[in-house]
């Protein structure tokens, strides 16, 4: 066979060579060390918390290293192509603090490495595919689906693997003159790869996150150009790989099963492996058992859970941190102010048997992490949060900017500060109270104190009621009150005599703070009295009184 021939034949449009290509994207100027690593998503409209997992490995690689961190569309499958997908993923991933150094942005692309979408980059697959057939490793195939399913059929019944290889690629080793007959008739090709593994054979190679792996060769003669021209993943991100000079390919271990393809196609074009890191699926606890995270029943594994939802993109970067490195919470209790990019992360300390997913955890790391962020910090990113998520509210945010601020302020100070705050629903609706349109009563008094009870207890609070008291004063006024209505004034008293008492100050305090904020459990109520002024206190209580 005369494969240059072949090769001339099958792409006649195609002048340019490999070397040309070398030449166009040449190794990077960077230091020694640097490494350079892809996001390479497809515009599926759906984006989710593996891919963020796998882009902070990506980013935090590269970014340590002094390296470069790139954004591919690997959008040749048409079928699956969503419109403003791509927008989609880039403005997600921005909104967790994660930007790129080069690839696809929202207004074009930057870099020298492009195309960045892999459907600009045909020429270039077609060049490496024509390589390929002119060193008699890739050939046209003119199966049709009719013929595909028969050999199928056959294989199922001599219970042997399926797929396209050995005596089974029933075109693999046509004369030139076949093949021209087969294109003289207008018949449809796609171009295979032509693989020399075996069944039986195996090879190694170093997973940076697994070690060192046993794996059995590649001997299926897979599709590397389909009949439009249009290349499948596994030759389209080989080529673009190496061409893009990435140093280390992270990914989930649902590919690893695919990974002989491409070490065989690397080794066969002479390239530089890439280092492998294939990272395990993130895990949930269901019923007591470990499962996947599931797009059909899991809202947390989408992005946009936690976008609508308001997470504050500082404390999914340390949840994540958390799951990503075993020893994170460590450091972090160790260094408790450094900011957590200045953590060294390694792909030795990832776990590779399911990285387990706690929405809980993520809530109370969420509380830390917002403690250390300031009120008005805060506001910011609920004010952005609510334009863009629960417009409704936003008109009110920004009227009330400086209530609203000394509201997210009560009790975060001192030795013991309150980590109430998780993310944005969350916050409005702790803070919810203050506003009298969102004002509700969510609890009930304590059981031993009646309806009539709580408006005789109230109106004895609005007897001695007085704005400009200090927090001393105003306390020392609801134990008199308590004493004089038959309560303990101190919840010792009551619990050492129970019999003389109604209940102790503590009840009487409670029916105050849920006349006021409409909660058994706030922050200090004195304070938050302060923030709504007398006027929206007094009338408050008085509606209650007179119910």
């Amino acid at each position: 066979m005369d494969y240059k021939k072949l090769a001339e034949i099958l792409f006649p449009h195609i002048n340019e060579t490999v070397d040309y290509y070398e030449e166009v994207f040449p190794k990077r100027n960077l230091e020694p060390g640097a490494k350079v690593t892809r996001l390479g998503p497809s515009p599926t409209g759906f984006i989710h918390l593996g891919n963020l997992y796998g882009a902070f490995v990506d980013e935090r690689l590269a970014h340590q290293s002094n390296g470069v961190f790139f954004l591919r569309i690997e959008d040749t499958d048409e079928k699956r192509k969503v419109e403003g997908a791509v927008e989609t993923i880039i403005s997600s991933l921005r909104y967790f603090g994660l930007n790129f150094d080069e690839g696809a942005l929202l207004d074009g692309e930057k870099g020298s490495y492009g195309p960045y979408y892999q459907s600009n980059r045909g020429k270039i697959y077609q060049c490496v595919a024509k390589y390929l057939v002119e060193q008699g490793r890739a050939y046209p195939c003119f199966c049709t689906e009719e013929e595909l399913e028969e050999i199928r059929k056959k294989q199922v019944e001599e219970s042997v693997n399926t797929g396209y290889y050995g005596k089974w690629a029933k075109y693999r080793d046509l004369s030139l003159e076949e093949v021209k007959a087969h294109l003289d008739n207008n018949e449809e090709f796609v171009i295979r790869f032509k693989s020399m593994g075996t069944e039986e054979g195996t090879f190694e190679i170093d997973d940076a996150i697994r070690g060192k792996l046993t794996i059995h060769e590649n001997y299926q003669d897979v599709v590397i150009l389909k009949a439009n021209g249009i290349p499948t993943y596994h030759f389209a991100h080989v080529v673009d790989d190496h061409l893009m000079r990435v140093t280390h390919v992270v990914r989930g271990e649902e590919w690893l099963s695919t990974l002989p393809i491409h070490y065989e196609i690397f080794k066969i074009l002479g390239w530089e492996i890439p280092v492998y890191c294939h990272t395990a699926h993130l895990m949930k606890m269901d019923n007591g058992a470990k499962r996947k995270l599931s797009k059909r029943k899991d809202p947390e594994l989408g992005l946009g859970f936690y976008m609508d939802l308001g997470y504050h993109p500082a404390a999914v970067r340390e949840y994540l941190l958390t799951i990503l490195n075993s020893n994170y919470e460590e450091w972090r209790i160790e260094n408790p102010d450094t900011l957590a990019e200045d953590f060294k992360f390694t792909l030795e300390k990832m776990s590779n048997s399911g990285a387990l997913f706690d929405l809980d955890k993520l809530n109370n790391i969420s509380k830390d992490v917002l403690l250390k962020i300031s009120a008005e910090e805060i506001y910011e990113f609920l004010l952005k949060w609510a334009k863009e998520h629960r417009s409704e509210i936003a008109g009110i945010l920004e009227n009330n900017k400086e209530s609203v601020i000394k509201l997210l302020s009560v009790g975060r100070d001192g030795n013991k500060p309150r980590k109430d705050l998780m993310y944005c629903e969350q916050i409005f609706d702790f803070i919810s109270y203050f506003f009298d349109e969102h004002f509700k009563i969510v609890d009930g008094y304590p059981e031993n104190i009646s309806d009539d009870e709580a408006k005789k207890l109230l109106k004895a609070y609005m007897g001695t009621y007085d704005h400009s008291d200090d927090q001393s004063q105003w306390f020392e006024k609801i134990r008199v009150i308590s004493q004089e209505n038959g309560y303990a004034a101190k919840p010792k008293d009551y619990k050492k005599n129970p019999d003389m008492y109604k209940g102790h100050v503590g009840d009487v305090s409670s029916v105050i703070r849920i006349a006021i904020v409409g909660r058994a459990s706030s922050p200090d109520v004195w304070e938050l009295q302060q923030i709504m002024g007398e006027e929206k206190v007094r009338r408050r209580v008085e509606k209650i009184i007179n119910k």
